[in-house]
């Protein structure tokens, strides 16, 4: 009990007093209690005191640390350090700067509809002039431009109002836009502008970076297929020898699995509102009651910004689209993996050998390794995007009542999931380009199993009647070594087969029975055509 009692820090303690009650070790304690003379008191003092120094040392170190500069080196994730030049394209989408950038883009656009409405007076069509500006404004936002909403956030403590107010220091530049400065953010909500903003960083991220990596690595693995459409090789279920195939069929079966996903991720739509603070365009109707704001919202989500209008909302949006994509984007990712895998454990077997890169290090320790790193890393990646995918897409549909702010956060990383995307695809795309096939190996591991072609055997046995067809080839294969001999040799005393039957058998290899593999393989590019076009 006594110890218990020293653990828990005084009522007053300080800084030192609580890190040396985290860091102090209770043998510590216990040994300087259980003694009642004045040294061992004072000794005890004093192992405590130099204990707190040492952690206020280290304090301060972290204190400096914390002032490096932002780079490849001092990044605390590895989307902004290590793997950087990998994923650069997502910063003007998903960065603050980005988040910004399409921010003012439907404030500027906002109010241009306004000025379009004949309902609202007040705001007068604006000339060219005007216009030219908020076109400006809105397509060539700068990161000076973003600097300086920063600065007045820091005063506002509020994001949306500094935007607000950066905007309307702008259009004191212009005689029509100084007029109607009050006008801008008109009936808004915060999350009228942010629901729109995230919306169109998600489709231009999802347009000119997801799709176009997905479609690279898909017609990687279509080249794959058709190159190595007649390369017969064994097959393996539950790990074990099974009827042939050839390689090219196998990417084939990838390569249209991720086609039909990469399809479902381009028909997500992108869903918007502009209905005001609980979703009923409340503020809207009090200033201007004549006029059909909730068509004035769709158009304005539809036609000025390209996105789906949602009709029925809160004070958010209610981020199911973004769920939808993100499982959508999920099952690629899953297939790729599931790819990936295949890839590594062919390596393995040693179907494919890997190009050898100059300079490049296998292991730290063992000079002769050349490792599938590319297909690991990717492997890595995808399951921390779809982990990170997998929480925003459980936690973003869910809000209390109207609104609660639990989604703000979680909006912020928007671009992590899909940043880990592009890494994982990037990697297996750099294991792609260092295959290269040994038909040599695929031949041998396909001539040392003979007993695979038990099943077509059996099969024709079936056919002319045989007895027992399959009872005998299991008991003439299982556990048995097989070759060409010992195969042909069986079916030439196989009773009721006719003659033509067996010199068709006696000619199967496990190198040629492979059914249309091929055929499969070779149509292909027909097949994703037609996918295409669905």
């Amino acid at each position: 009990m006594i110890v218990l009692s020293v653990l828990a820090p005084p009522p007053q303690a300080g800084l030192n007093s609580l890190i040396v009650h985290r860091q102090a070790s209770p043998l510590l304690l216990t040994s300087g209690l259980a003694s009642n003379s004045s040294k061992a008191r004072r000794n005890f003092a004093c192992r405590i005191n130099a204990t707190a120094s040492n952690v206020a040392a280290k304090a301060s170190q972290n204190g400096a640390a914390a002032s490096l500069p932002l780079n490849e080196l001092t990044a605390v994730g590895p989307l902004d350090g290590r793997y950087a030049s990998k994923v650069a394209g997502l910063r003007s989408i998903f960065s603050e700067y980005g988040l910004i950038r399409f921010r003012v883009l439907v404030e500027c656009r906002w109010l241009q509809q306004l000025a379009a409405l004949p309902g609202v007076p007040e705001v007068p069509a604006f000339g060219p002039t005007a216009n030219a500006l908020l076109d400006s404004i809105a397509t060539e936002f700068s990161l000076q431009d973003a600097e300086d909403v920063k600065k007045i956030e820091r005063t506002t403590n509020h994001d949306v109002k500094a935007i607000e107010y950066v905007l309307k220091d702008k259009f004191l530049k212009d005689p029509e836009l100084s007029k109607v400065l009050e006008f801008t953010h008109f009936a808004c909500t915060s999350e009228d502008i942010n629901n729109l903003s995230h919306a169109l960083m998600l489709k231009e991220a999802v347009e000119k970076e997801l799709l176009p990596a997905m479609d690279l690595v898909i017609d990687a693995i279509t080249k794959l297929a058709i190159e190595h459409a007649d390369v017969p090789m064994l097959s393996r279920t539950h790990g074990q020898t099974a009827s042939p195939t050839t390689m090219g069929k196998e990417m084939s079966i990838f390569a249209y699995r991720l086609a039909r996903q990469r399809h479902a991720v381009a028909s997500v739509p992108f869903y918007g509102k502009m209905a005001g603070a609980v979703g009923n365009y409340n503020a809207h109707m009090s200033a201007y009651p004549d006029v059909d704001w909730q068509n004035v919202a769709e158009e304005f989500v539809t036609t000025t910004l390209g996105l789906d209008w949602n009709p029925y909302v809160t004070q958010i949006e209610p981020h199911d689209y973004i769920a939808e994509l993100f499982d959508a984007v999920a099952r690629y990712n899953t297939i790729l993996l599931d790819f990936d895998r295949d890839l590594w454990s062919y390596i393995s077997l040693g179907y494919f050998k890997q190009k050898t890169i100059a300079g490049e290090v296998g292991s730290s320790t063992m000079p002769h390794k050349v490792n599938p790193i590319d297909f690991e890393n990717s492997e890595g990646n995808l399951g921390v995007a779809n982990a990170t995918m997998a929480h925003l897409a459980s936690k973003l549909p869910i809000s209390r009542w109207q609104r609660d702010l639990t989604d703000s956060t979680v909006l912020r990383n928007l671009g992590v999931g899909l940043g880990h995307c592009l890494l994982a695809y990037s990697s297996t795309m750099r294991g792609i380009s260092k295959l290269q096939l040994d038909a040599d190996r695929l031949a041998a591991d396909l001539d040392s199993s003979w007993e695979v072609l038990a099943e077509p055997i059996q099969t024709v046995m079936r056919r002319y009647a045989v007895e027992e067809p399959y009872e005998k080839l299991k008991a003439f294969t299982r556990g048995q070594t097989v070759n060409a001999d010992s195969m042909r040799t069986f079916v030439d005393g196989v009773d009721g087969l006719p003659q033509e039957a067996k010199e068709a058998l006696k000619k199967m290899t496990p190198g040629n029975y492979i059914g249309n593999a091929a055929a499969q393989a070779k149509d292909l590019p027909a097949r994703l055509a037609a996918l295409a076009e669905k």
